[in-house]
């Protein structure tokens, strides 16, 4: 009989976001637990997509990313953040934010080194922590606007802190770092060789007059960080897995080695395509507006609930409370929410390593307003 290798990440099954949208299609309820869009991509950036597939530009693309697609992105990157990166040295296209957040943390953490994780936090982080022999150290987020708390942060750090990970637009919360925040990380770090992954694939929703502050903004930041960011999400093209990395040369040069035996390129043609569509400046920059009314229609919605709602300062992503309704664990909640109410969410317990339960579920309003307004009335009966 074979002896099998024990596994590397014991206690990770079917992500939550596979469990939740299996249970939706099992109860033909309306999805709104795994964050990704019910509407279509613009129709040019798929008839670009199809001329350069029948151009045939189907083959490897250069390992760093398509130079056009690079170009366009340091371009971008100073119009958006007032900092041009280098194109040949300090971008690289990945599959992904995903595959981003992996090469970068394999990159930098090697057995023995601590990660600063804060937390709820999206579910990728800490296994790749784990398998590069690092250890997570978990910094909760401040209740009720999931603030962080810098003074818990500078607890946390030690000798061996490695790395820090931030996120904003912040994914689950859809909470957003201010200028003062990234002021003062820098503070806290400045005299260390503690580097900081900052995810920031949201970047574009960003509600109500606020700023997305970029790692990249700020030069203390922006010579020890990688920064990363999602085509997928700004383009409602999540199923396309084209995301970038953005980094000083040095760190950039060790991504590279990871990514190229990770995925080695990302898809050429849709590369080919996003580059051409990026001239449509208007999409990106619209962006913030187009997902504001999305929140504030699903918001209307959640007037005729139970449920009770702080508006998200960004993303795509709706956090409710639920704890007048019910004492369940929010896991159950969720998924009786599924079965008996016929609207899927996400039970925030899943983004803590220990299953912190706050009474909070995630709604995804990346969606139509048919598909919202149903969801609402579902959502009324509970």
């Amino acid at each position: 009989m074979i002896s099998y290798p024990n596994s590397k990440l014991p206690d990770v099954g079917n992500s939550i976001f596979s469990v939740m949208s299996g249970l939706a299609n099992e109860y033909q309820a309306i999805n709104l637990s795994q964050g990704f869009p019910d509407f279509n991509c613009p129709e040019p950036l798929i008839q670009l997509v199809t001329q350069y597939m029948h151009e045939g530009f189907n083959q490897y693309a250069p390992m760093p990313g398509v130079l056009k697609l690079r170009e366009k992105i340091s371009l971008k990157t100073e119009k958006m953040y007032g900092y041009r990166p280098n194109q040949d040295t300090e971008i690289t296209v990945t599959s992904g934010a995903t595959e981003a957040l992996y090469a970068a943390i394999t990159a930098v953490v090697r057995p023995g080194d601590e990660v600063v994780v804060l937390e709820p936090c999206y579910d990728s982080y800490a296994p790749a922590i784990r398998l590069s022999g690092g250890s997570p150290i978990y910094v909760p987020l401040a209740l009720p606007d999931f603030s962080v708390d810098w003074d818990l942060v500078k607890k946390s750090i030690s000798s061996r802190t490695r790395l820090i990970i931030i996120n904003t637009p912040h994914n689950p919360t859809g909470a957003v770092m201010t200028k003062q925040d990234m002021d003062t990380l820098a503070r806290l770090i400045e005299s260390t060789d503690i580097l900081v992954i900052s995810d920031e694939v949201y970047e574009h929703m960003v509600f109500d007059g606020k700023q997305h502050y970029s790692a990249l903004q700020h030069p203390q930041l922006r010579e020890r960080s990688v920064v990363i960011s999602s085509f997928g999400k700004t383009y409602h093209t999540t199923g396309w897995k084209i995301g970038y990395a953005v980094a000083p040369a040095p760190l950039t040069n060790e991504l590279r080695k990871m990514h190229q035996f990770i995925t080695f390129c990302a898809v050429t043609p849709l590369q080919l395509a996003i580059a051409d569509f990026m001239e449509e400046e208007s999409h990106y920059l619209q962006l913030p507006d187009f997902y504001q009314a999305k929140r504030d229609f699903f918001l209307e919605q959640l007037k005729h609930t139970r449920f009770d709602v702080i508006p998200a300062a960004g993303t795509y992503f709706q956090l409710v409370k639920y704890d007048t309704i019910s004492e369940e664990y929010d896991l159950d909640f969720a998924k009786r929410l599924t079965r008996e109410i016929g609207v899927a969410a996400i039970p925030v317990s899943a983004f803590y390593h220990n299953k912190t339960d706050n009474k909070y579920l995630r709604f995804c309003f990346a969606k139509s307003e048919a598909t919202l307004r149903a969801a609402g009335e579902k959502l009324a009966k509970l």
